[in-house]
């Protein structure tokens, strides 16, 4: 019979594309990953894997085996899921991965809440902006506080199911006194402070600015929000940040929205989909959405 943990090792190597990739993503050593994947190549008698310079690639009974492989993990997490939701009670341990510019005003928030509520259940937060849905798929993590910008077309991965939070708007942040509702237009004359291009922050501004008839030139270039923030509070430029990324309490700055070409993100809970709510997943969900809600400040620009 076929080995559950070995089934997840193929899967897992397979998305990583190496051996010590797949080790490191999962706390093992790579002889250890070597060893269940000889003992799975022993199993089904026939090469699942095969060199490709410094990686490694799916033979084609590999990607016959994978293909089942992922149906038979599903059927365990639904199982595991049926009786959870039967036991009726919130688990010891959840895995989340969030983004950096959700902690302050989402996360911790809603952690406090998760422990306050649900004393004996463990979160580990996982605060990264790589690949998030990717960690959903292979099993790395239980639920991510993901974003989508509304210009972007939604492309969920098969299997996930997503749960919208909020839409966040990026405020223009200046120097000073919270300045008067400006057109997007209207920053084509400023010093900007910019993520770089390559980011879905940077996308999502780029394609605006472009909408309404030119090019954003940036004066710094930096995905760090602290140091958009920094820069704005000393004067130097002008900053485009989402809300929920921003303390209101932040002395030295001034937050405007942009009045008719709003540039929104979604953020949304995603989870594994199983045809039975888990309730250690729905009570992350659903922190995670009390956060959210008590987090706006005013009303939301129309899209």
């Amino acid at each position: 019979m076929l080995d559950v943990r070995r089934l997840h090792l193929l899967k897992t190597v397979a998305a990583r594309g190496s051996i010590a990739a797949a080790a490191q993503s999962l706390a093992l050593s790579a002889g250890a990953v070597s060893q269940q994947l000889s003992a799975l190549r022993r199993d089904v008698g026939v090469d699942l894997l095969r060199p490709e310079g410094r990686t490694v690639a799916l033979t084609e009974a590999g990607r016959v085996l994978l293909g089942h492989a992922e149906r038979i993990l599903a059927a365990v997490e639904e199982a595991e899921t049926a009786v959870a939701a039967v036991r009726g009670t919130v688990g010891a341990t959840a895995t989340l991965a969030a983004l950096p510019s959700t902690v302050a005003r989402i996360v911790a928030p809603a952690l406090e809440d998760l422990g306050a509520r649900h004393p004996r259940l463990t979160v580990t937060c996982l605060v990264t902006d790589q690949a998030q849905l990717r960690e959903l798929t292979l099993g790395a993590v239980d639920v991510v506080l993901g974003q989508r910008y509304h210009h972007l077309p939604a492309a969920t991965p098969r299997g996930v199911e997503v749960t919208p939070l909020l839409d966040d708007p990026l405020l223009v942040v200046t120097a000073g006194a919270d300045p008067r509702p400006v057109n997007l237009r209207e920053l084509a004359t400023h010093d900007l402070v910019l993520p770089p291009p390559a980011t879905d922050c940077g996308q999502a501004v780029l394609h605006a600015c472009q909408q309404v008839g030119f090019t954003p030139t940036a004066r710094y270039l930096t995905a760090d929000i602290a140091a958009q923030l920094t820069l704005a509070r000393a004067g130097l430029g002008t900053a485009l940040v989402p809300r929920t990324a921003i303390d209101p309490a932040t002395p030295g700055i001034g937050t405007a929205p942009i009045e008719d070409h709003p540039i929104l993100r979604l953020i949304f809970a995603a989870t594994r989909r199983t045809g039975t709510a888990n309730p250690t997943t729905t009570a992350v969900i659903e922190a995670l959405r009390a956060a959210a809600g008590s987090g706006r400040t005013g009303g939301l620009p129309s899209a």
